[in-house]
C-alpha cells in the first residue's frame, strides 16, 4: 500500500491529505478538517471530545477511522486521525458549521481532479502551475520548478528500479547530491534560508533551482549508465552527479564574484498579496 501525501487548501486553509494508490481513495487528517470548520484554537481537543461523543453514541464512522503518520507543525512525522471521504462526510454531520456544505463540495472535487489526474497526468501540472500562480511566483520561475519535479520524479523512479527504498534510503541520497553541490545538507540548506517547515525547493530561486536539476539530471545518467545495484552503490552515484553541478556553480561564481548560494526565500520575492494571503 502506497500513500502519497499532499498538502490541500481550502479557503487558503492547509488541510493534510495522503492518497492511497491501491484503494484510490483519499484520506483526510481530521483534526485538520475539525480547525478549518470551527476555527478552533485547539482543533485536537475538539476532535477528542466529538470522537469521544461519537464512540458513546456508538458511530462506527469513528472505530472505523485509522491513523497515519502525517508530518506535524513542528515538521516531525506524527501519527494522526484520518478518514476517507465517506468517513469524513459522517463526521461532518456531527459538526454544526456554515462551512460544512462548501466543504463536502470542496471534498468531492478533490476526490474528481485525482481521478480525472490518474487519466491524464498533464493536468497535475496544470494544477501545480495554478496553485505557484495564485501563491505568487514568477512565470520564469514556474516554469523551472515544474522542470524541477520532473526531473526529481526521473531520479526517484530510477532509484527504484536499482533497488533502493523509499523514505530514509531516499532522503539520505538527496542530502548527498544536496550536500556535494551546494555544501549543505538538506536541513542546513533550509537553516540556512530561515526556513521551518517550508519546502526547500520552493525557496530556491532561479540559479540553485537549475542547478539541483543539473545535479539530480546527471545523477540519474549516470545511474542508467552504470546500473548500480541498492543503496550503497548509489551513494557514489549521488556524489558525483551533485559534482557535476558543483563544478557549474564554481565556474559561475569565478565569473559573478559572489556566491549563488543565498538566503533568499519565498517571502522575499513573492507578490505582498499573495504571501498576505497565504499566512
Amino acid at each position: 500500500m502506497t500513500k502519497k501525501q499532499a498538502i490541500q487548501l481550502f479557503q487558503e486553509r492547509k488541510v493534510r491529505t495522503a492518497w492511497d494508490d491501491k484503494e484510490e481513495k483519499w484520506y483526510f487528517s481530521v483534526v485538520d478538517v475539525c480547525g478549518v470548520l470551527t476555527d478552533s484554537k485547539d482543533p485536537t481537543a475538539y476532535w477528542r471530545k466529538l470522537k469521544q461523543r461519537l464512540k458513546e453514541e456508538g458511530n462506527e464512522t469513528v472505530t472505523n477511522c485509522h491513523a497515519l503518520k502525517m508530518r506535524a507543525a513542528d515538521g516531525k512525522m506524527r501519527l494522526t486521525d484520518v478518514a476517507d471521504t465517506e468517513q469524513l462526510f459522517r463526521i461532518i454531520q456531527s459538526i454544526p458549521s456554515p462551512k460544512a456544505e462548501p466543504f463536502k463540495q470542496w471534498m468531492a472535487q478533490v476526490a474528481s481532479q485525482r481521478i480525472d489526474q490518474m487519466q491524464d497526468p498533464e493536468l497535475s501540472i496544470d494544477q501545480a502551475i495554478i496553485d505557484y500562480k495564485r501563491l505568487g511566483y514568477s512565470d520564469a520561475w514556474i516554469n523551472q520548478r515544474i522542470k524541477s519535479i520532473e526531473v526529481r520524479k526521473e531520479l526517484t523512479d530510477e532509484w527504484k528500479r536499482t533497488g533502493v527504498q523509499e523514505g530514509l534510503e531516499y532522503a539520505s541520497l538527496t542530502d548527498i547530491i544536496t550536500r556535494e553541490w551546494s555544501g549543505f545538507t538538506t536541513k542546513q540548506y533550509k537553516h540556512y534560508k530561515g526556513l521551518k517547515k517550508e519546502n526547500l525547493r520552493d525557496n530556491m530561486t532561479n540559479l540553485e533551482i537549475a542547478l539541483n536539476i543539473l545535479a539530480e539530471a546527471s545523477a540519474t545518467e549516470i545511474s542508467k549508465d552504470r546500473n548500480p545495484k541498492g543503496y550503497n552503490a548509489q551513494t557514489q552515484v549521488a556524489k558525483e552527479g551533485g559534482s557535476v553541478a558543483k563544478a557549474a556553480r564554481k565556474q559561475l561564481e569565478s565569473k559573478l564574484g559572489r556566491s549563488v548560494i543565498t538566503k533568499e526565500r519565498a517571502s522575499d520575492y513573492l507578490l505582498p498579496e499573495s504571501t498576505d494571503n497565504d499566512k
